[in-house]
């Protein structure tokens, strides 16, 4: 069974694929997973990049079950579970727990705005307590610039308190690297991964365990390699290297310009699908991406041969 201790390294919040009638393409998405798989990440499914906001609850516990029956091991698996509802987010939790999944990537009640620590406290201690069982694992999700609900410090102090064992670490996505420092600093046994690997160096260098990174979609092995040997004489370069990768990404709409990024390198077009409100890039977009990510060698290994 997985345990805290399996919550290090590089996870991906990988992308879901959609057919031209926006459904989920179940066999697609198997095949996606267990590539990122096969270059030394785990899968944050269902995060911000995997438009799990345009999920619905079904579909999202129905796509972890095929992981897990596709030999994805749960230690593997750190699946989002944050909901505006809070019986949405029991299910979710609950079908995490069920697999024992290494944690779960749970964003706050997000529509109303301006609310109370005290607030955020209930709900999370909510869902922990509802679902009652010593295999779920939660992992904060902050990243106030999406949701419009930040997570303090004060709350992660409180959750701590009542959830020490439950409640075992936090993706920092603000892209402010002063936050995470501050949570490194305040909670040296607490599981801090920055939301991008551009913090992925730093981060290891001041206690964190690794990174939650959208651009791990298409370049997770080299992520997922300085993620274990940041201590290598050649950390810096490898770091430069994964900084001009995600700096073309950052350039254009990051999904669609991850799922056209997938779409050439697997040869699939199908890939280039978002689910609305979310548009795909245009042909102008698509080979601008591509083409700046091909002036700097970009490779994505295998990644054809997996999708065939």
């Amino acid at each position: 069974m997985p345990g805290v201790d399996d919550l290090k390294g590089l996870f991906t919040p990988v992308l879901t694929p959609f057919t031209a009638s926006y459904e989920v393409d179940h066999d697609r998405y198997v095949k996606f997973c267990k590539w990122v798989v096969s270059q030394g990440a785990g899968l944050a499914c269902f995060g911000t990049n995997s438009e799990a906001n345009s999920l619905s609850v079904e579909e999202r516990i129905e796509l972890l079950d095929l992981l897990v029956e596709a030999g994805i091991g749960p230690e593997k698996l750190m699946p989002g579970n944050g909901a505006c509802a809070l019986p949405d987010a029991y299910k979710l939790s609950a079908a995490a727990a069920r697999h024992k999944c290494a944690a779960t990537l749970m964003l706050p009640p997000f529509y109303y705005k301006g609310v109370s620590d005290e607030g955020l406290f209930r709900a999370y201690a909510s869902v922990i307590e509802h679902v009652g069982s010593s295999d779920l694992r939660v992992c904060l999700y902050h990243i106030p610039q999406v949701s419009g609900v930040p997570i303090s410090l004060n709350l992660i102090e409180q959750l701590l308190a009542r959830y020490p064992d439950t409640v075992v670490g936090i993706k920092d996505s603000s892209g402010d690297w002063a936050n995470t420092k501050a949570m490194l600093d305040a909670f040296p046994d607490f599981k801090v991964f920055p939301g991008a690997e551009t913090f992925l160096l730093d981060g290891m260098r001041n206690g964190a365990v690794g990174c939650i990174s959208a651009t791990a979609n298409i370049n997770p092995g080299p992520i997922a390699e300085l993620a274990a040997n940041w201590q290598a004489d050649d950390a810096e370069e490898k770091q430069a290297e994964l900084d001009k990768v995600r700096a073309v990404v950052t350039e254009y709409a990051p999904i669609p310009a991850l799922k056209a990024t997938v779409a050439h390198h697997g040869g699939d077009e199908a890939w280039r699908t978002v689910r609305p409100p979310l548009v795909e890039l245009d042909e102008a977009g698509a080979a601008g991406v591509v083409g700046k990510l091909d002036g700097l060698k970009f490779q994505m290994p295998g990644l054809a041969d997996a999708l065939a």
